[in-house]
């Protein structure tokens, strides 16, 4: 007893003896740690000093305190989802520490299911991921469709229109339905949202481009998906094939697009401000003909002298430059406040986007509020989660586009030439245009033609944990969601414009008011049950119920023969009404398996059912299976290969489904006044009331690996997609009073390969560069046809066209050749599409771009033949085609002999789709300056299509005058132009 106690006052001893040494040797490091690029604080980072097991984590503010035992010593960063770091340090005090995101994405997890996500390296399917950084980081989009160009493998998107405010096609993996819905289905927060382009405005009553050629949409809408702000959006992703979208069931078989917006996290509230000003320019010009004044006669008689006149004068006019030269003013702005406690968190945002057009009168101006908020009770037991979204829009979009009246302003624009006089007078009176229908600066400054949009996205959705314990758990999910939107048209059109006065044939003015009012509504239950056995064999099953209900109303008011200079739609002699209402309801159910041994093997099992009241029977179930396994070879003991940190093969089977289009199920009559009596009159086309969904098969096969400890990353994917039951119009028989039918009467198949490969070349303290290459190409062919092949999309076999045949390509463009043979003249699919892009960081500068390559892929190209009927082609004296006759006269020779030769051709184009440069003011300054009240602050400039390399005789090759048809995008007739886009950025985190 004695000698214990000895030995425990010895002890005490020489701690009293040596505590005063130990406290000299020991030195306190004090800093903050921060992300890299953006300059944010990294809260809850782990900090350990090398080699011991001394340790401390940052606060929510980034800062940190760790004594160490004697300097210079190494700390050890690291936190999930960030690359680790060492961080060797040599006297004590304060220090700035960056950690970098880690650039290896196959532990991110991915939304696949209803109910459920996975981690990417064990996902079956290749799903694609757009983070927040890539989607407005490098350079903010116009609109979230259009910022999707060039970012993910198997995407072709195809502007209908330049003008502000969208108006893009996308297609995911290949053309999924010749008649029916050919873009993706998209979801913003568990939310089913409207992506409609809906042709209210009635400008067909003024350009009559449905009354000849394609009576598809021609009046230049853009689509509702332009509504959602990008910078609300945390991440997208993209469901591309039925492997991936079956558990969507009867709606996905374009795929599916998936939207997670923004949400708060614990901690100190956080204020962050952005403001972008910059302009807009046309994007390629063609310039003007070389006139002379043989060239201005031949034009008509006393043109010469009048372009002699003009030149001499010095007042010929560069009427493309006049119309399409503006510098549209850009303004986003945009304010998000977020934060939260241990059990709720917020996110709020407001946003402010203005952008005019390279054309007087034109732009778009959209103001958005978000509120986000989750909330934990119960013990966090259940948690609510509310997603809410305001936008108010409005569009002007000009008068462009095909029209069989010459009265757009390209049409006008393409036989006015320089000598020719159209401005105002001084009261403001503008002369007739004596060389086309319409003076095309009165047009721009006169007409309107705008939609205005009031839309409400609301979604809640409660996650209850119904029993836990150490092998399994039940969660019960119950989810709704409301997308309601009202879009307001408006045209007008005054009876002084050239084309309305009664003189010049015209209607004496024409107004147009078009109201649609949408309501899209989604309610489902979910069960997800997880079971671990002893051995590690996870099991997670699914099953769930969802209803679906859609309702669009819309009316359209046109007006002609105004008093005076009304606009009203009750102030004119001829008035018009007309009204369009469809109502929907789809009820389905899913059931899925899954299950993970040890992450080494993993397998899926699913079915969906969905019965809806647009199908033949309302009560018949379709079903839709899926099944895919991924193995991680990597993960299993044996694996024992040089360089290689992982190697995973997956395959995936899925099936999907596509509702038939509107007509299709029944015979609708329209009505008919004949002297007075009002009656109904049978259509030239009959429904089928046993008609089925087309429905998609596709098969999946891949793989993912990466190399040198995770720097470089590989994805390789081959799919085979097969749509059957396609839904097409045949000929019925002349006694049935009918020329068409609808039925179920072929099928197509699409194959391709995507192939992505991710590298990070620079991993320094000072210097960072990553880089990511994307190829992927997609082919077509109609397998089967049971009605005669049939011509669409086009303006027919002298101009060019798709065409539909057995054993062919679905996207071929036919037309007829100098000897009147119907040949093959191209193919709107490319033959291959990549992008390249690479971020790359030095200290507090980044510089990011993006490349995209199309190779291949025709356009029928129609803006030419216009532009050679006025003869004001740049072109028109250049001899390309034949070496005895010049352009434009080969060109016109060709309309008329019925020849679609010279009218299709080549899209392809290699341009810089974005670039961005920012400085990030380092956090050191900005702490002496505020004093801890500014987190960080970023400057930069950012650029859309800069740089565009093609030989497409237009103004660009990405163009449709057909809206969002999928089939027939690469139609143009004098569009709206695209436009280069120049921004200037300040970011401020509070």
């Amino acid at each position: 007893m004695k000698k214990q106690t000895h030995f425990s006052r010895m002890r005490v001893l020489l701690l009293l003896l040596f505590f005063p040494v130990v406290l000299l040797a020991q030195e306190t490091i004090t800093g903050r740690v921060v992300i890299q690029g953006s300059g944010e604080p990294a809260p809850f980072v782990n900090i350990v000093e090398e080699g011991t097991n001394n340790g401390t984590a940052t606060d929510i503010d980034g800062n940190f305190s760790i004594t160490v035992n004697s300097l210079p010593t190494t700390l050890v960063v690291s936190a999930l989802g960030f690359t680790e770091k060492s961080v060797p340090v040599q006297t004590a005090g304060d220090i700035s520490i960056e950690i970098a995101e880690s650039s290896e994405a196959l532990e991110e997890v991915v939304v696949t299911g209803l109910a459920t996500s996975v981690k990417r390296s064990n996902a079956a399917n290749a799903v694609a991921s757009v983070s927040s950084e890539e989607l407005v980081g490098l350079t903010p989009p116009q609109t979230l469709d259009g910022a999707l160009a060039g970012k993910f493998a198997g995407a072709q998107i195809t502007r209908s229109s330049g003008a502000p405010g969208g108006g893009i096609s996308v297609r995911l993996r290949g053309v999924t339905s010749v008649n029916g819905n050919a873009q993706p289905l998209y979801i913003v927060d568990g939310v089913y949202v409207n992506n409609n382009s809906i042709a209210a405005a009635g400008l067909n009553a003024v350009s009559g481009a449905a009354s000849g050629g394609n009576a598809s949409n021609q009046d230049n809408p853009s689509n509702r998906i332009a509504d959602i702000n990008p910078d609300d959006i945390e991440s997208v992703e993209i469901l591309k094939g039925a492997s991936a979208a079956a558990i969507y069931g009867a709606r996905a078989a374009a795929g599916v697009v998936i939207i997670t917006t923004k949400k708060g996290k614990r901690g100190q509230t956080k204020i962050s401000f952005n403001q972008d000003f910059g302009f807009n320019t046309l994007l390629n010009s063609l310039g003007q003909r070389n006139f002379t004044e043989a060239r201005a006669e031949a034009l008509g008689a006393g043109n010469g002298a009048l372009f002699a006149a003009a030149r001499d004068n010095g007042t010929l006019i560069d009427w493309e430059d006049e119309i399409y030269g503006e510098q549209g003013f850009i303004s986003n702005t945009s304010v998000n406040i977020s934060g939260g406690s241990d059990n709720t968190l917020f996110y709020a945002a407001f946003s402010n986007n203005e952008e005019d057009g390279i054309v007087d009168n034109t732009g778009y101006d959209r103001k958005s509020i978000r509120f986000n908020l989750d909330h934990e009770f119960m013990d966090k037991r259940a948690k609510l989660s509310i997603s809410s979204n305001y936008i108010d829009s409005v569009s002007d979009r000009g008068f462009f586009n095909n029209d069989n009246t010459g009265t757009t302003i390209g049409v006008a624009l393409s036989s006015t030439p320089p000598w020719a006089q159209l401005f105002p007078d001084a009261n403001g009176n503008y002369p007739d245009n004596p060389f086309g229908s319409s003076n095309p600066l009165q047009t721009r400054d006169l007409i309107t033609n705008r939609e205005d949009v009031n839309r409400f996205i609301v979604g809640a959705s409660l996650d209850y944990k119904v029993f836990e314990n150490d092998k399994s758990n039940l969660k019960l999910i119950l989810r709704g969601g409301v997308d309601y939107y009202e879009l307001i048209t408006t045209a007008i059109f005054p009876e002084i414009l050239q084309f309305q006065k009664p003189s010049n044939g015209g209607l004496n003015g024409v107004t147009a008011l078009g109201t649609t009012e949408n309501k899209d509504a989604n309610y489902s239950a979910f069960l997800v049950h997880n079971y671990t056995t002893d051995k590690d064999l996870n099991f997670r099953t699914q099953a769930g119920v969802t209803k679906l209900t859609f309702s669009r109303n819309t009316v359209r008011n046109i007006t002609s023969d105004l008093v005076a200079s009304q606009t009203n739609v009750d102030q004119g002699a001829n008035v018009s009404v007309t009204q369009f209402r469809q109502e929907q309801e789809d009820q389905g159910f899913f059931v899925q398996e899954e299950l993970n041994y040890q992450d080494k093997i993993i397998g899926t099992l699913g079915i969906r059912g969905d019965k809806s009241s647009n199908n033949g029977d309302a009560n018949e179930l379709f079903y839709y299976p899926k099944a895919s396994a991924a193995v991680n070879f990597h993960n299993f003991d044996f694996w024992n290969v040089p360089y290689v940190s992982r190697f995973k093969i997956r395959a995936a089977y899925g099936e999907a489904g596509n509702f038939a289009p509107n007509g299709a199920l029944f015979t609708a009559y329209t009505n008919s006044l004949i002297d007075g009596n009002v009656g109904i009159v049978v259509p030239v086309t009959l429904g089928d009331p046993d008609i089925s969904p087309e429905r998609q098969k596709e098969l999946e096969v891949g793989f993912d690996a990466s190399f040198l400890e995770n720097r470089i990353g590989l994805e390789f994917s081959y799919y085979n997609k097969s749509v059957d039951d396609l839904i097409l119009q045949a000929n019925a028989e002349p006694s049935s009073g009918f020329t068409t039918r609808f039925e179920n009467a072929g099928n197509l198949e699409n194959r391709g390969v995507e192939i992505a490969l991710n590298a990070t070349i620079f991993q320094e303290d000072n210097f960072d560069w990553s880089s990511n290459l994307i190829f992927f190409k997609n082919t077509s062919e109609v397998t089967r046809l049971d009605v005669e092949p049939f011509s669409l999309g086009g303006f027919g076999e002298g101009l060019g066209t798709f065409r539909i045949e057995e054993g062919r390509s679905v996207t071929q463009i036919v037309g007829n050749d100098a000897n009147g043979n119907l040949v093959v003249l191209g193919d709107a699919e490319p033959d291959f599409q990549m992008t390249w892009s690479n971020n790359l960081r030095y200290k507090d500068f980044t510089l990011s771009f993006l490349w995209h390559w199309k190779q291949g892929g025709d356009n029928v190209n129609l803006t030419s033949l216009l532009t050679d009927f006025g003869g004001t082609s740049p072109d028109f004296d250049d001899f390309d085609f034949d070496p005895a006759v010049a352009n434009g006269d080969f060109r016109v020779a060709a309309f008329f002999a019925g020849n679609a030769t010279p009218f299709v051709e080549d899209a392809s184009y290699l341009r810089l789709r974005e670039v961005g440069l920012y400085y990030n003011i380092p956090s050191s300054v900005l702490d002496k300056a505020f004093a801890g009240h500014v987190s960080n602050v970023k400057v930069g400039f950012s650029g859309n299509n800069l740089i565009n390399i093609f030989d497409y005789n237009s103004y660009d090759p990405e163009v449709s005058n057909f809206g969002s048809n999928g089939l027939s995008s690469g139609v143009e007739v004098t569009p709206f132009p695209s436009s280069k886009r120049y921004l200037f950025h300040l970011a401020v985190g509070f």
